[in-house]
């Protein structure tokens, strides 16, 4: 009748299973969020991926609910933490890639705006950069700027930015 009380488990309540339930059930709710490809960087067991990934088929109401439900009882049989490290892994290199294409935007606006003295600065900063190929971007850009025209020079030009900053990263 008197146990060793080392053997005997905390009691945990109630509510804290609530909240537990609770919290694995919006972190199911974050998966649905994420690509396939993300998914498959997360290297989830096969059940869970496939509930992740039919909370993608039903759209909304109570089937949607019972889905991601689903997908949070799967994960409360799991160690989450290797989960949860791979999406801030996901997290942190979105942060990356923004700043990085907020940085390519930028550099494409000065070039427009600006003229020689941005296009002096990239190429103070990246000097490997093809210089009459840039040129010839920007003047095509601000040409179909003038004109009224779809934006596929402005496309062009970051595309050529990206690929050209990507390559000095590495």
């Amino acid at each position: 009748m008197f146990e060793d009380p080392a053997l005997v488990p905390e009691h945990v309540s109630k509510s804290q299973l609530k909240r537990d339930s609770a919290a694995l059930q919006s972190l199911a709710a974050e998966l649905a969020t994420l690509s396939r490809s993300q998914l498959k960087s997360l290297d989830l067991p096969d059940e869970l991926f496939d509930a992740v990934v039919g909370v993608w088929t039903i759209k909304k109401g109570g089937a949607h609910k019972r889905q991601i439900k689903y997908a949070g009882g799967l994960l409360r049989n799991m160690d989450v933490e290797p989960i949860l490290e791979g999406l801030k892994r996901l997290k942190s290199n979105s942060v990356e890639w923004r700043r990085h294409h907020h940085r390519i935007e930028k550099w494409r606006e000065r070039l427009l705006s600006e003229g020689n003295v941005a296009l002096t600065e990239l190429l103070k900063e990246f000097p490997l950069i093809d210089r009459q190929r840039i040129r010839q971007l920007i003047r095509g850009a601000k040409y179909q700027d003038s004109t009224g025209k779809p934006p596929t020079a402005r496309r062009n030009l970051y595309q050529f930015l990206r690929e050209q900053l990507e390559m000095k990263q590495e």
